[in-house]
C-alpha cells in the first residue's frame, strides 16, 4: 500500500491552527479585563476627529486627516497651506 505524503501536510496544517488558537488566547488573556477595549479606542478616535474638526484640522496632530477631507463625499472643505 503506498503511503500518503498529504498526512505531513495535515500535521503542518493542526500545528498551524493550534498556534493560532493560542494566540487569540493570549490576546484575549492580555486585555481580558478591559471588556471594552475596542470601543474605548472608537470613542478616543471620535473625540479625537471632532476636536480637529472644531480646530479646521489646523492643530498639531490633525494632519492625519487631512488625505480624507477635501472632497464631495465628506463634505468637509478646508483651505490647507503648505
Amino acid at each position: 500500500m503506498k503511503k500518503s505524503q498529504n498526512l505531513r501536510q495535515v500535521g503542518y496544517s493542526m500545528i498551524l491552527v493550534s498556534a493560532s488558537l493560542v494566540a487569540i488566547l493570549v490576546i484575549g488573556v492580555v486585555i481580558g479585563e478591559d471588556v471594552l477595549f475596542a470601543d474605548n479606542m472608537a470613542r478616543d478616535s471620535t473625540s479625537h476627529f471632532n476636536e480637529c474638526k472644531e480646530n479646521d484640522f489646523k492643530t498639531d496632530g490633525c494632519e492625519i486627516y487631512w488625505d480624507r477631507i477635501n472632497n464631495k463625499i465628506s463634505g468637509i472643505y478646508v483651505d490647507l497651506e503648505n
